[in-house]
């Protein structure tokens, strides 16, 4: 029996329907369409604006479709690992309530929280259960609700922003396909670029923070954008090379999705064209943990099975990493 690797056998998402548009955003901060597509490439994001719901609601819809597309029973799932920054509460952990929502009463579920880099930590560490022979169906949701962290008053961070979620299955396979290699970094300096300043034990929620509107992310964005670029297209290079894949066998690099000149630049430094990048960025934003799955799932019927795709990450912290993934099906 050959090595066992963890395959993607299945991918669902969700997507509220509220579009906030460049065009709306100008009349909230002094911002336009123009310098939006510019700097960042987005021409609109999502909003969930159902009253009473929250991130594991968004989750659980991607769950179900996910359930649904690859016709597995919710009893049958053994581990559920969810990528949030936006969880329900501080505890519990927002995959256990997204597990019982989606009566998945079976598995036994937690949070990572890597920010954008989120989904493919939890990625890494869904697949190395299934290497070991520990379980044969784990599902990875990456779900944020980001307008619940985003001031709409600062015109530097609040068109980057959307919310969405996509969770992928995972099951055992003796073919060379699934999850190949991994290179996952994180150094605690970013701490200090990209961040929420209170609402945790070192700034704990108080009149003065809320007056002060220190529970909104909060960005140094030059420095990121820097950080950003140098990090994800080198872990990508490295994880080509190390793998021996070459610009003219990569079917797709899948990036994080939070600034298309940032996308640009890695592409230009794995020297591979337009054609083979995916993006979404103009329709959902940065939604965090949720732009690569989302991203696979907007392309899912353009791959192939043995298709070599590279996914790249660089999130808060920092975090940053990058997954070398054969595709395990056609659609």
């Amino acid at each position: 029996m050959g090595k066992v690797h963890a395959a993607i056998t299945g991918i669902g998402a969700f997507l509220p329907e509220y579009r906030l548009t460049n065009e709306e955003l100008s009349t909230m901060v002094d911002t336009n369409d123009e310098w939006i597509m510019q700097r960042i490439g987005i021409k609109e994001r999502r909003i969930f604006k159902e009253t009473g719901k929250a991130t594991s609601d968004m989750g659980v819809r991607a769950v179900q479709e996910l359930l649904q597309k690859t016709n597995t029973a919710a009893e049958e799932i053994e581990l559920v690992i969810c990528a949030t920054i936006t969880p329900d509460r501080p505890f519990p952990a927002t995959a256990n309530i997204i597990s019982r929502k989606a009566g998945m009463h079976n598995a036994w579920s937690y949070d990572i929280s890597a920010a954008c880099s989120g989904f493919l930590f939890a990625l890494t560490t869904a697949a190395s259960f299934i290497e070991a022979g520990r379980y044969k169906k784990v599902i990875v949701v990456a779900a944020d609700m980001m307008s619940s962290i985003t001031d709409y008053t600062d015109r530097t961070t609040c068109p980057l922003f959307g919310d969405g979620a996509a969770a992928v299955l995972l099951e055992p396979t003796t073919e060379e396909l699934g999850v190949m290699d991994h290179r996952n970094y994180t150094d605690g300096k970013g701490r200090h670029y990209l961040h929420i300043k209170a609402g945790g034990s070192k700034r704990p929620a108080s009149v003065e923070t809320i007056e002060n509107r220190e529970h909104f992310v909060h960005q140094d964005g030059q420095t990121v954008f820097k950080y950003a670029v140098s990090r994800m297209a080198d872990v990508a290079v490295e994880l080509m090379q190390k793998n021996e894949i070459t610009p003219e066998n990569l079917a797709w690099l899948v990036p994080h999705q939070a600034n298309m000149r940032i996308i640009d630049a890695v592409a230009r430094r794995m020297d591979i064209s337009k054609e083979q990048v995916m993006i979404n960025i103009q329709k959902y934003g940065n939604t965090t943990a949720a732009t690569i799955p989302l991203c696979l799932w907007d392309y899912e019927k353009q791959l192939k099975k043995g298709d070599n795709i590279i996914l790249a990450a660089f999130g808060a912290g920092f975090t940053w990493g990058a997954l070398y993934l054969k595709w395990a099906y056609n659609s």
